[in-house]
């Protein structure tokens, strides 16, 4: 069996792969965050050539090959801080401590489905930080620094897609939106921002808005406070060299928070924006399922989760059209997510 370890850095992942002896079997490689694909179908092939089943290891705090990875049938798994050594204040252990973490005790690692995604058997982690953010999150949201959706007496709605921009889900996402002359917000991650600038600018130049969804989309709980802090600052930075600007909303990836990471909002830096709307689109049911599970639960002053990044996302693709005109039919007005946050609060 061969093990591959996929550790993420400032420009995007370096990855190593080892025998079950523990020794090297292919040379370390390195790939742009814009290359997520390539690096998805070369592994693919690794274990064709090889003839051998091939594990992939990622982070708890890389939350953007997952997707892709199991939609290619690739066996993924999670490793969790405490399997690993302490990790610097940015970027993942590397490569070969996440590789031969899986040769000697592939056990002690999380595998990952596609339905539960990069947080698979974490869901008491999950649950738990949100219990403990309440106060935290009652004073942004007292503040006018946190909020899920707009009112609900006005005729206006958010259509908002995570983990982007991805070099062709984001543009086949942007010209639906140009053919129906709908407005939407984009939380981008810092890899892809710093990998794609020309899309992030393809985003503005339509007239939609951006949104600060993390560096490497991590599992929340995960993070120190300075972790998050540069997670943060590090995204704000790529946005100001890509669009002379900075985003005012940030997203937690998951929506998973902690008292410790909310409490770096409270002192300053974006608002956070939530939703009350969640397609499932990450699981990918199928685009009817998608679209119907957002018309069933739509309504004025929603906020919509979508994806355009992040994964296989031609599933969020092929339903946006119905999405978008069954929003119309009931006389709603896309708006952007800042604009639902300027009324709300």
């Amino acid at each position: 069996m061969l093990y591959a370890g996929i550790a993420w850095t400032s420009n995007g992942y370096e990855i190593e792969i080892v025998d079950a002896g523990g020794d090297r079997a292919v040379a370390p490689t390195r790939w742009g965050a814009e290359r997520a694909a390539d690096l998805t179908r070369w592994l693919g092939e690794i274990g064709k050539e090889s003839e051998l089943p091939c594990a992939v290891v990622v982070e708890s705090t890389n939350g953007l090959l997952d997707g892709l990875l199991t939609a290619a049938g690739l066996d993924v798994y999670r490793a969790d801080p405490w399997v690993l050594p302490e990790r610097p204040a940015f970027g993942s252990v590397s490569a070969r401590d996440l590789a031969d973490r899986a040769s000697t005790d592939l056990a002690s690692l999380s595998p990952l489905t596609a339905e539960g995604g990069g947080q698979t058997g974490r869901d008491d982690d999950y649950h738990n930080g949100i219990r403990r953010s309440a106060e935290a999150e009652s004073a942004l949201t007292a503040a006018g620094r946190c909020f899920r959706h707009g009112p609900r007496d006005r005729p206006e709605i958010a259509l908002t897609f995570d983990d982007g921009p991805d070099p062709v889900h984001t543009r086949e996402v942007l010209d639906i939106l140009r053919r129906y002359d709908v407005r939407a917000t984009f939380f981008c991650v810092g890899l892809h921002v710093n990998a794609l600038p020309d899309e992030v600018r393809r985003i503005t130049d339509a007239g939609h808005s951006l949104g600060n969804h993390t560096w490497s989309h991590p599992f929340m709980p995960d993070l120190t406070a300075e972790q998050f802090r540069l997670q943060i600052e590090r995204t704000s930075d790529a946005f100001d060299r890509a669009v002379g600007r900075t985003p005012g909303l940030f997203r937690p990836p998951y929506g998973a928070r902690t008292p410790e990471t909310l409490g770096e909002l409270l002192t300053g830096g974006p608002a956070m924006a939530l939703w009350d709307v969640d397609s499932w689109d990450w699981a990918r049911p199928g685009p009817e399922k998608i679209a119907q599970t957002v018309l069933d639960h739509a309504r004025p002053g929603s906020m919509i989760l979508m994806h355009d990044g992040g994964g296989d996302r031609r599933e969020s693709v092929q339903a946006l059209p119905a999405v978008i005109e069954g929003l119309l039919e009931r006389d709603l007005r896309f708006v952007s997510a800042d604009a639902l946050r300027s009324v709300a609060g």
